[in-house]
């Protein structure tokens, strides 16, 4: 496993994390078993939304806490986003909510805090001065440890930082092999094609410049929720090389396409989401696949990208 500072608290995290978005349906024991699984494979970060599961993620997780004496609460770097109102259908940074959201976190996940709390959408109506309060009072009882955001770009994060005084270390952002936008904006710089549109305001660029963490979220699906690539027809010339790669370095496809995003120098954090217990133990491989250069490239050109 690689390991990476994020700020002053998160220290020696994980790069790839555990996505805890399918956990509602599953029982406490088997909870408890990915957690071991992680943790034997060296991961120690697991990522939660209030959202997931209407909120019966935290739930089970947490009940996997209580289960399990053997999983120590110090051991593990637990994050959690709020901000997503699927109640109201709209999203929601007010103090009251940002601090109720906290609040009911804590308690599904039974637990004092958080290693970090991320803002899981940008909300048109934020009042900077409501969230400044929310941060401070979240600080100082110790509910939360530091800050991140997801979705966010350059300006929006700059903003939180000057009229929130929010310190932010970490931001989610969707990226893959099929879904490379960060990255194909920075290859076809000036130049009239699809890939050289900004949409995000050079957020990979930004992130590290300014230190904070990039987590990928979605690393095996394509954009807008049309599924995975990984067996995908309409990928079928990024499958031939994944298992060409797959089979010389003894490991599975996805687990290749995790090490694509593993190979990039910004040293990002990935977020795994599966809880099949052999497909994870597999794709907990990745950080021993050292892809060269020209299989980085030849990956990225088999989905489809272009290099002018």
């Amino acid at each position: 496993m690689k390991y990476l500072n994020i700020n002053s608290h998160i220290t020696n995290a994980s790069n790839l994390i555990m996505g805890c978005m399918r956990y509602a349906e599953m029982t406490p024991q088997y909870v408890a078993e990915l957690i071991h699984l992680g943790l034997d494979n060296g991961v120690n970060f697991f990522d939660h939304a209030d959202i997931y599961g209407n909120g019966k993620c935290e739930s089970v997780f947490g009940d996997a806490l209580t289960l399990d004496k053997g999983i120590k609460r110090e051991d593990l770097y637990i994050q959690s986003k709020c901000g997503i109102r699927p109640d109201l259908g709209i999203y929601d940074l007010s103090k009251e909510h940002i601090i109720n959201s906290v609040d009911n976190i804590l308690k599904r996940l039974k637990c004092s805090y958080l290693d970090a709390l991320l803002f899981h959408r940008p909300d048109a109506l934020i009042e900077y001065d409501e969230v400044k309060i929310a941060l401070e009072q979240l600080k100082t009882s110790g509910k939360v440890k530091s800050f991140g955001v997801c979705n966010h770009n350059p300006s929006q994060i700059e903003l939180l930082k000057k009229l929130s005084h929010m310190d932010i270390s970490i931001n989610q952002m969707q990226l893959s092999l099929a879904m490379a936008n960060m990255i194909q904006t920075g290859l076809e710089v000036n130049m009239q094609t699809e890939g050289a549109i900004n949409r995000d305001g050079y957020i990979l660029d930004y992130c590290r410049l300014n230190n904070i963490k990039i987590q990928v979220w979605s690393p095996l699906q394509i954009a807008n929720w049309q599924g995975s690539f990984l067996n995908n027809p309409e990928y079928s010339e990024l499958n031939n090389k994944l298992n060409e790669f797959a089979y010389k370095y003894n490991v599975t496809p996805a687990t290749v396409a995790i090490a694509w995003l593993i190979r990039h120098p910004a040293n990002m954090q990935i977020i795994i989401g599966s809880g099949n217990k052999e497909r994870l133990a597999n794709i907990l491989k990745a950080n021993s696949v050292n892809l060269s250069k020209i299989e980085w490239y030849d990956l990225y050109k088999a989905a489809k990208h272009s290099l002018p």
